[in-house]
């Protein structure tokens, strides 16, 4: 029996998969009928890239786009807080054979706008046309990467713990990129390359958590006597509890800072990691777990491997 003082996690483990698979469902579901509202970052767009002598002010800089009329303008940094990348839908009207003259243009009105409202001097180093099929190998490479960073995790999941916990790692990664995925379509939030970073950490922060969860499953195993695996699972859950909340508390808290303080350029990145920690969260307690457990994993796929002749060191 399980000490009172200790949260009983794997006794509601049916009711978290149940909910994990029908959040999983509705996400595919949504992405296979509504996708992803894909910003200009996929899409084709013109980018305009700027440079100020002095450190830009965003606000000013969207303030000035509004009042010239580019309502739907997005701005970033890039390199240096000097530099700056303004990305503009493009004018459907305009055949593409004259979408590059069109986005040169583009680029030198916008630059005099800036001009007139800054006191600093400012360049523009380039304006381009960015087609879709950019965007669409954007999205291609970006999936593709996903896919080889689980590959390559399950593989080091399984040589560092046993394949059993691979299993479950990736399949509490691909649950975490899933929902988030889902969420932006559900919402249909703008999924652009800011976002697309946030999956790739959303990814990185919840491999941590895993680990250290599954490291402490494994010392359990080893060291506790009796004990089914559900309640040596209880056991490590609660030990790692105090650790993954206040892990995710902070990071949350640097989150919502960027999310409210960042401004409109980094709030993309900023949703998606807070619901990738969440959810995250979640799922290193109750999939990666839950999984180990459907899987039976025993005291015996964890043992240390005795060496061929080792029961005769030290023998005369």
């Amino acid at each position: 029996m399980l000490p009172k003082t200790e949260i009983d996690f794997m006794g509601v483990r049916k009711i978290a998969a149940y909910i994990s698979i029908l959040l999983a469902v509705v996400s595919v579901i949504s992405l296979l009928t509504n996708s992803l509202n894909f910003g200009l970052d996929f899409t084709s767009g013109t980018s305009v890239r700027i440079n100020y002598s002095e450190s830009v002010d965003l606000d000013q800089v969207n303030q000035v786009l509004r009042d010239g009329g580019y309502n739907e303008a997005v701005v970033v940094t890039f390199g240096s807080d000097r530099d700056i990348r303004i990305l503009l839908p493009v004018d459907e009207s305009i055949a593409d054979a004259n979408q590059a003259e069109e986005a040169a243009r583009v680029g030198e009105v916008i630059a005099g706008l800036l001009q007139q409202a800054s006191s600093s001097e400012v360049l523009l180093m380039g304006s381009d046309y960015v087609s879709a099929k950019v965007g669409e190998e954007l999205a291609e490479q970006g999936g593709l990467g996903m896919l080889v960073a689980l590959g390559i995790i399950m593989v080091y999941i399984a040589v560092r713990f046993q394949f059993k916990f691979s299993v479950g790692a990736v399949v509490a990664l691909a649950h975490d990129l899933i929902i988030t995925l889902g969420i932006f379509s559900v919402f249909q939030m703008e999924f652009n390359l800011n976002a697309l970073a946030a999956l790739l950490a959303i990814i990185g922060y919840s491999l941590n958590d895993t680990i250290v969860v599954s490291d402490r499953i494994r010392e359990n195993f080893r060291r506790m006597r009796k004990g089914s695996p559900i309640e040596m699972v209880n056991t490590s859950l609660n030990q790692t509890l105090s650790r993954t909340l206040i892990t995710s508390l902070t990071t949350l808290l640097v989150l919502f800072s960027i999310l409210f303080i960042g401004g409109e350029s980094t709030q993309g990145f900023a949703i998606a990691l807070i619901i990738g920690v969440v959810i995250g969260t979640y799922s290193s307690i109750y999939i990666a777990s839950n999984v180990i457990i459907y899987m039976n994993v025993t005291r015996e796929d964890l043992m240390i491997p005795v060496k061929e002749g080792a029961e005769l060191d030290g023998m005369p």
